[in-house]
């Protein structure tokens, strides 16, 4: 599918001007260790990262490693993980991707994104996310809900689900670029353009922007 005329422009103006209004990039998800990112960044499925964080030090204090993650009782997990939703699943994900670290990978989250993706509870976005914070690499760009709303409306894609977007992004931000993009464009969204009303009024991007999809704006 062809990027939308003049995506190719407003892409390198819409980050250069992010960087001025955002600080550098940083994990929204604290963590200590690959295995402790990759932890969090499965629970942080249909959840608040702030609720993660909220979580994790309990969960990492009990089960530091992959290994004790592995062995813990499965109630015990769940309990732990309770408050950020859907917790039977992602103790049962979180458990699965620390067994299989152990049994196949020597203990260690592995890099590539091919491997990240055999692990439970981890797709595209998840293993993008801990190449880029663990490893200071990335394969490509992590797609979001924030991410996905801003490309589509800046006009940065005409795709709407997370793979094509991802595509798109990809011709128009060099690697260098990949780890940054997510950053700006998730503080953008939810400090400015909300999904139901985004504040246009004070939006430094609104020159640049066609709206598409935006219904009402304050």
């Amino acid at each position: 599918m062809a990027l939308p005329r003049g995506a190719k422009r407003r892409a390198s103006e819409v980050l250069e001007r992010l960087r001025k209004e955002y600080p550098e990039p940083y994990c929204f998800l604290h963590h200590e260790t690959p295995f402790q990112l990759l932890t969090a960044v499965i629970l942080s499925a249909q959840t608040t990262d702030a609720q993660v964080n909220r979580v994790t030090p309990a969960l990492f204090a009990k089960c530091p490693t992959p290994r004790a993650l592995a062995a813990a009782p499965r109630k015990t997990i769940e309990r732990l993980v309770f408050t950020t939703g859907f917790y039977r699943e992602k103790a049962k994900r979180i458990q699965g991707a620390a067994a299989m670290i152990g049994e196949r990978f020597g203990g260690e989250v592995p890099r590539s994104m091919s491997e990240l993706m055999e692990l439970p509870g981890v797709a595209r976005k998840t293993a993008n996310v801990v190449q880029s914070y663990a490893f200071g690499q990335s394969d490509g760009i992590c797609v979001d809900t924030h991410v996905k709303r801003l490309a589509f409306r800046l006009g940065l894609t005409r795709d709407e689900g997370p793979e094509g977007v991802e595509k798109d992004l990809m011709r128009l931000y060099p690697r260098d670029h990949y780890e940054d993009v997510p950053f700006y464009f998730i503080s953008h969204g939810r400090s400015v353009c909300a999904a139901k009303k985004p504040a246009c009024s004070r939006c430094f991007l609104t020159d640049l922007c066609p709206k598409r999809g935006v219904i009402s704006s304050t």
